[in-house]
């Protein structure tokens, strides 16, 4: 069985358990937070000292699990065991004949984390038809602002999704370290709020006027003022906004605009697909935005932000020197004048 995270964190909540689960992947987060939902919710607190074994990979073989999972509860229904560091266990595949017959009043949880494991070995083909398998992958960058949305709905949040967007710019795609943030926002506010700009700026620090979100919209609607504005303030705060990391948001955004105007005449659905967009909410800015470019001017400022990626990399073979916060300057006129 292959269900997802949020439905397994459902079953949790309703004590629904399988006496096998086996959770692995790429991306840590899923794993970690699906390993704390069992350890939260299977045993009440009285109960852990002699219903919970955490055992660690490294430090462990198949022996040492089978008799910690064998065991029976002590006054309580179920007993839980956690292995934690999976991939560094090297007798794992020895389970095969535990999983084949687990005990029922036990619930084990295997975290095999930093990889992908292979199911096409015996142990794998086992774990697929006797466990409830979770792989856990890295969020694509059109997945973040969803994510965000629904971590926050747990917490009994709503988050506008001008501020969704703005969070899933400045932090990326490090799922822990935009929790983090999320979870002392949280403290912050009472519960129930919708969460603005406004709150991400005052709590987290994000502007939410001088940001790349709105240096693409300056540039859109080809306002060179505005546009300066905005990079100057990149400019006063290199550290914060490195020039190669907003080179690279707007060429995604001038590559969207290409691909939009390509696709003239198509349904909003295709469109929203094609572009990695959400919803027609973050669509409309690249609408307007596309009536300000030609095809031909675009193909000029893609080839135009691949040259000034060399240049603030140094390894441009025409580079002048110029120190970053002068190259996004000439970069935001040329874009803004470009015939």
């Amino acid at each position: 069985m292959d269900p997802g995270f949020e439905q397994l964190l459902k079953d949790f909540q309703k004590k629904q358990f399988v006496p096998v689960y086996f959770f692995h992947g790429l991306e840590p987060y899923f794993i970690d937070e699906l390993m704390e939902a069992l350890d939260a919710s299977v045993l009440e607190e009285s109960e852990k000292a002699f219903n919970l074994s955490v055992l660690y990979g490294k430090e462990i073989d198949h022996l040492a699990v089978v008799d910690a999972a064998m065991r029976f509860p002590m006054m309580a229904e179920r007993q839980l065991v956690l292995i934690k560091e999976a991939q560094e266990m090297k007798q794992l595949k020895d389970l095969e004949g535990y999983v084949k017959n687990p005990t029922q009043t036990t619930v084990l949880a295997i975290a095999y984390k930093g990889k992908k494991y292979n199911f096409n070995s015996n142990f794998g083909k086992l774990l697929k038809s006797k466990a409830v398998v979770f792989e856990s992958k890295p969020l694509y960058d059109n997945q973040i602002v969803p994510w965000i949305t629904q971590y926050l709905k747990r917490l009994k949040f709503e988050m506008a999704p001008e501020a969704a967007a703005l969070l899933a710019e400045y932090l990326g795609t490090d799922i822990a370290k935009i929790r983090n943030e999320l979870d002392k926002l949280s403290l912050n506010i009472p519960a129930g709020s919708k969460i603005t700009a406004d709150i991400i700026e005052k709590y987290i620090g994000i502007s939410k006027d001088y940001n790349v979100f709105e240096l693409q919209r300056a540039l859109g609607q080809r306002q060179h003022t505005r546009a300066q504005q905005i990079v100057n303030y990149f400019a006063a705060n290199a550290r914060k906004h490195p020039m190669p990391v907003i080179i690279g948001t707007l060429a995604a955004f001038f590559s969207k605009l290409y691909l939009l105007k390509s696709l003239a005449g198509a349904p909003e659905k295709e469109v929203l697909d094609q572009l990695k967009l959400k919803s027609s909410y973050f669509l409309k800015d690249y609408q307007l935005a596309a009536r300000n470019f030609s095809l031909v001017q675009l193909e000029l400022l893609i080839a135009m932000l691949a040259e000034y990626d060399l240049k603030s990399k140094g390894v441009f073979f025409n580079n002048t020197g110029k120190e970053e916060g002068a190259l996004l300057r000439e970069l935001v006129w040329r874009i803004t004048h470009v015939e």
